[in-house]
């Protein structure tokens, strides 16, 4: 991973290929895989599954090109 550039909008970053699938995997078994209420999710990443998982589906999508 390289840190391209960071503003107060948001982050830039470069992934290899395999370094987006592990995102990939991992946002994946948060959002999916653990067994925890919605609002225990909330506290512990700070968002809510459905963000997460809209996320997940962003990063999905860049890594089916």
């Amino acid at each position: 991973m390289e840190r391209v550039a960071i503003d107060p909008d948001g982050v830039t970053i470069r992934l290899s290929r395999a370094e987006l699938v592990v995102v990939n995997n991992a946002l994946n078994e948060v959002a999916n895989g653990i067994d925890i209420s919605d609002s225990e999710f909330q506290t512990r990443l700070g968002e809510s599954r459905s963000k997460v998982r809209q996320l997940l589906a962003e990063v999905k999508a860049v890594t089916e090109r």
